[in-house]
C-alpha cells in the first residue's frame, strides 16, 4: 500500500459485530469481594484441592423452568485442609452437602458456598464429596452474550432448553468449582428429561434409562479434560444422524442433533461445512482434541457457542455470521461462520483453556485466526489475507486485550479480530509458512488438554521461532493503540523506527521501493537508515500494512 504523509491505519470502521461471545466484554467500572471469590486462582480454599472427576445427575422440569438434582466432587488434596469453596448461584439452594453418607455444615457468600470437613483431609489423600441441590436458574435474556438457561419451543410447541454460560460461569445452573484453572479428568453427565425429550451433552452417550414418573435420563461419558463452561445440557425433540471423517488419528464420528424441522437443511448444510472444517483444522493446528468423545452438532436456540465435543449451532443454516461476511470481503460469505468459529475453539478454548480469562485472548485470537486458516485452505493465501484485512472494519481499539487478573473478567473484544491481525503479522515477521505451521502444530501437542497463562503461550513462540516476540505481544495486547512507523527522507536517505508505549520496542516490517520486492528490515526505536530504500521518495516508497497493522507518520 503506497504511503501519503500521514497515513494512521486505526481500523475505525468498526461496522462488523464480534463473533458469539457469550458473557464477555461486559466493562466493569469496579470489582467485589463477590468477583475475587469468583476470580482468584490463588485462594487456600479452591487450590487445597484438584479435581479428577464430576457426575452431574440433574432433572429438568422445562415447564416450571426448574431443575434439581447433585453433584458428586471427586479430588485429590493437594494440601491438608478442612474447609474448602465451590461455587453456586445464589438463586439456586444448597440442599446439602453429603461426604461418607453424613451431611456436613456449609455456609455461603454470594455465589461462593464453603464446606467444612469434620477432619483434616491430608495432602495427596482421593476423597470425594456430593452436593445436592434445586431452584430456579436464571434466565438468560439474549444468550449466548449473557448467561443462563434458554426456555423456549419448537415448531411443533415442544419444549427445548439449552444452556450458555461462558463469563457468567457455570455456577449458575449447577455446583462447580467455577475456575478455568482446574478442570476434571473425566465427567458423567445425567440429565432426566420428560419422556418424549432427548438430552444431549458432551462426550459420548452411553445410556437411555425410562424412569418413573413419567421421564427419561441420558448418561453421557466424557473422557477427556472439560473445563466447566463447556459443559452442556440441550433439551428438545432432537432427531440424530452421524457421518464419519478420516482424521489424522483414524475415523473421528460425527454426530449431529437437529429439530425436525431442521433435519433436510442440517444434512445439506453440515456436509458443506465440518469435513472442509477439519480438514483444515487438523492441516494447521494438529488432530481434532477428542477423538475419544466424539464431534457434535447440536441444535441450539441461541447464536452458538463451543461446548466441547457438543458445539451449540445457531446460524440459521446460512453462511456467513447470521447472512452477513464480517470481514465485508466476500470470502466470509462462502462458508457458515458458527460452524467454523465455534469448533475452531476446540483447539483453543477447549483443548487449551486459560487459567484466568483475563488471557481470553488464547481463546478468541487463535479462533478468529482459524477462520482466516480456513479461508486459505479454501481459496488460497491471498483469499485469507484479504478476510484478515477485511477483519480490521471490526477493531475498536478501546483497551487493552488482556484484562485484570483474578476478577474474573476479560479484556477488550479486539482479542477476535485484532488478535487476528497480530498473529497473521507474527507470521509475517516469521516469514516462514513451513515453520509457522510447525509453530501451530506444536502449540496445540505442547499443551495438549491443559490449562495455561497467556505468558506461557508467548514464551512458546518465542523459545520455539528462535525470536524474540514479547514486545510485539505487549504492545498488542497490553495497550491499546498501535505502534507507529515513523518515516524521514534526509540527504538522501530513508530513516525509520518505532513509535510505542512499549519500551525499546523493535519488529521487522516489510518495506520496498515501488515496483522492487518487499524487504523484511528490523527496525528499533531509535532511528536509522534504511539502505534497501537508498533513494526512495514519498512518492515510491511502500510499507505493508496489508499485512502490518499499524500506524505510519511520513515526515
Amino acid at each position: 500500500m503506497k504511503v501519503s504523509s500521514l497515513f494512521l491505519l486505526l481500523g475505525l470502521l468498526a461496522g462488523g459485530s464480534r463473533p458469539a461471545a457469550a458473557q464477555l466484554l461486559q466493562p466493569k467500572p469496579a470489582f467485589s469481594r463477590a468477583d475475587s471469590l469468583r476470580g482468584s486462582l490463588t485462594s487456600p480454599l479452591r487450590t487445597c484441592y484438584d479435581l479428577n472427576y464430576y457426575h452431574l445427575d440433574v432433572k429438568l422440569d422445562p415447564a416450571k423452568r426448574f431443575i434439581s438434582g447433585s453433584n458428586l466432587f471427586r479430588f485429590t488434596a493437594t494440601q491438608d485442609f478442612t474447609r474448602l469453596q465451590f461455587d453456586l448461584f445464589a438463586n439456586l439452594r444448597v440442599e446439602k452437602v453429603l461426604y461418607k453418607g453424613r451431611e456436613v455444615p456449609f455456609t455461603r457468600e454470594a455465589n461462593a458456598v464453603f464446606v467444612t470437613f469434620p477432619q483434616a483431609i491430608a495432602k495427596g489423600r482421593r476423597d470425594e464429596f456430593t452436593v445436592q441441590y434445586s431452584g430456579n436458574p436464571i434466565v438468560a435474556k439474549r444468550a449466548p452474550w449473557d448467561g443462563g438457561m434458554v426456555f423456549t419451543t419448537d415448531a411443533a410447541g415442544k419444549p427445548w432448553v439449552a444452556t450458555a454460560c461462558q463469563g457468567t460461569g457455570a455456577s449458575i445452573w449447577w455446583p462447580t468449582k467455577d475456575q478455568q484453572a482446574d478442570e476434571v479428568d473425566s465427567m458423567l453427565i445425567s440429565v432426566s428429561v420428560p419422556t418424549g425429550l432427548k438430552d444431549v451433552s458432551n462426550g459420548r452417550l452411553r445410556k437411555v434409562t425410562k424412569l418413573k414418573g413419567g421421564y427419561t435420563r441420558f448418561d453421557w461419558a466424557v473422557r477427556n479434560p472439560i473445563n466447566n463452561y463447556d459443559v452442556a445440557l440441550n433439551v428438545g425433540d432432537y432427531q440424530h444422524f452421524s457421518d464419519s471423517y478420516a482424521g489424522e488419528k483414524g475415523p473421528l464420528t460425527l454426530d449431529y442433533w437437529v429439530l425436525p424441522e431442521n433435519l433436510t437443511k442440517a444434512k445439506t448444510q453440515f456436509a458443506a461445512n465440518v469435513k472442509p472444517m477439519l480438514k483444515s483444522m487438523e492441516y494447521w493446528f494438529g488432530p481434532y482434541p477428542w477423538y475419544e468423545d466424539g464431534y457434535k452438532l447440536v441444535d441450539a436456540p441461541h447464536l452458538g457457542m463451543e461446548h466441547q465435543s457438543a458445539v451449540a449451532y445457531g446460524n440459521k443454516y446460512q453462511n456467513g455470521y447470521l447472512g452477513r461476511d464480517r470481514s465485508n470481503t466476500g470470502w466470509g460469505d462462502k462458508w457458515d461462520f458458527i460452524i467454523i468459529h465455534e469448533s475452531g475453539h476446540e483447539w483453543f478454548g477447549n483443548n487449551i483453556t486459560t487459567k484466568d480469562i483475563a488471557d481470553m485472548w488464547v481463546h478468541e485470537s487463535f479462533t478468529t485466526y482459524s477462520e482466516a486458516l480456513f479461508v486459505e485452505s479454501q481459496f488460497g493465501k491471498p483469499a485469507g489475507q484479504e478476510y484478515i484485512h477485511g477483519q480490521r472494519r471490526n477493531i475498536q481499539n478501546d483497551a487493552p486485550i488482556i484484562g485484570p487478573y483474578g476478577v474474573n473478567q476479560e479484556g477488550s473484544g479486539d482479542m477476535y479480530d485484532k488478535g487476528s491481525n497480530l498473529l497473521n503479522m507474527l507470521r509475517t515477521v516469521i516469514n516462514d509458512d513451513a515453520k509457522w505451521r510447525q509453530l501451530l502444530r506444536g502449540l496445540s501437542r505442547t499443551f495438549y488438554h491443559q490449562t495455561v497463562t497467556g505468558q506461557q503461550v508467548i514464551d512458546y513462540f518465542n523459545r520455539e521461532s528462535g525470536q524474540n516476540l514479547t514486545k510485539i505481544f505487549d504492545q498488542y495486547l497490553r495497550h491499546r493503540s498501535l505502534p507507529t512507523l515513523e518515516i524521514r527522507f534526509e540527504n538522501g536517505q530513508t530513516l525509520a523506527r518505532w513509535v510505542s508505549e512499549v519500551p525499546d520496542f523493535d519488529m521487522p516490517v516489510r518495506l520496498r521501493q515501488k515496483g522492487d520486492d518487499y524487504q523484511l528490515v528490523p527496525l528499533t526505536t531509535k532511528f536509522a537508515a534504511v539502505k534497501e530504500l537508498a533513494g526512495a521518495t514519498r512518492e515510491t516508497l511502500e510499507v505493508d500494512t496489508f499485512n502490518y497493522y499499524i500506524g505510519v507518520l511520513v515526515e
